[in-house]
C-alpha cells in the first residue's frame, strides 16, 4: 500500500478519503495516478471538476471527490498550502469526519488520536464483547485509548487495521454485532448507480441534451429529473435550459 510509505499529508489525506467505503485492492488502482495528476494541494485546488472526476473514475462515491476538490482549495485559500495538524480544524473541511481527521492525524503526523472504523471495531468487538450485541461505539474507544502505543501511534493503527481485515476473512463479521452495523443496499438499480453513469456519460460526451441523456441511462423522466436535480444541489452538474453539463 504506497500510502503506507509516505508522511505527505497531502497523500494521507487522498488515500484516506479514497478508502472511505472502498476496498483498498480498488484504491491500489487509483491512487497511484491520481497524485501523478495531482501532486500536491496546489495542482489538485486549481484543477477542473471534470479532470478531478475523470481521475477519480472507477472508486464510486463521486461526491468525495468533490470534497476532496474543495479541501484542497480550502487547504491552499485558508491554511497557506498546509494541512491542519489538529483535529477541530481537519473535521472543519469538507468531507472530513472524526475518523478520517483521526486517521489523518495519526497516519500523516504520528499522533496519538483516538479513533475508529470498521477493521478497529472488527478487533475490538472480537475480543472484548464475544457475547455481547448492540454494541455502541462509544464503548469501544476508551479500549482503543487504553491500549494505544502512545509512542508509535501510526505502526499501531495500521498493525490493528490489518489485524482486522484477517478477521473478516475468517468467518462471520464481528461488526454484525454492532449498533452502528448497517447492511448496504444493492448498488445495481440505485440512485448511485445512476447519478456515476450520468457522471460518466458527461465525462465522456461533454454537454448533453437532457433527453439524450435520460435515453441513453434507461430510466424514466420522473426519477431522472430528482436526480438531475440532486447532482445539481451537490455541485456535480449546472442545467441550462435543456442541456446538462459537468461544473
Amino acid at each position: 500500500m504506497p500510502w503506507r510509505d509516505t508522511v505527505d499529508p497531502y497523500c494521507i489525506l487522498v488515500s484516506e478519503f479514497m478508502l472511505q467505503q472502498t476496498q483498498a485492492e480498488r484504491v491500489l488502482l487509483k491512487y497511484g495516478p491520481f497524485i501523478a495528476r495531482f501532486p500536491d494541494f496546489q495542482s489538485l485546488s486549481r484543477a477542473s471538476l471534470k479532470d478531478v472526476l475523470a481521475a477519480w473514475q472507477g472508486l464510486g462515491y463521486n461526491r468525495r471527490a468533490i470534497h476532496l476538490k474543495k479541501t484542497a482549495e480550502e487547504v491552499m485559500a485558508r491554511h497557506h498550502g498546509r494541512l491542519p495538524e489538529t483535529l477541530d480544524k481537519l473535521i472543519r473541511l469538507p468531507g472530513i469526519g472524526k475518523a478520517t481527521a483521526g486517521a489523518i492525524l495519526a497516519f500523516a503526523f504520528n499522533k496519538p488520536v483516538v479513533f475508529i472504523e470498521t477493521n478497529i471495531r472488527r478487533v475490538f468487538i472480537s475480543y472484548f464483547f464475544k457475547d455481547r450485541v448492540d454494541i455502541k461505539d462509544s464503548e469501544i474507544l476508551p479500549l482503543v485509548e487504553e491500549t494505544m502505543d502512545h509512542d508509535n501511534p501510526r505502526r499501531w493503527y495500521y498493525a490493528l487495521m490489518d489485524y482486522g481485515a484477517m478477521l473478516k476473512k475468517q468467518g462471520a463479521n464481528p461488526n454484525q454485532k454492532s449498533a452502528h452495523y448497517t447492511k448496504q443496499a444493492p448498488f445495481t438499480g440505485s440512485d448511485r448507480q445512476v447519478r456515476g453513469a450520468i457522471v460518466k456519460q458527461l465525462l465522456a460526451q461533454g454537454t448533453m441534451e437532457e433527453q439524450d441523456l435520460i435515453s441513453i441511462i434507461g430510466i424514466e423522466p420522473g426519477r431522472a429529473g430528482k436526480i438531475f436535480s440532486s447532482l445539481e444541489k451537490d455541485g456535480f452538474i449546472e442545467r441550462l435550459e435543456s442541456k446538462i453539463l459537468l461544473k
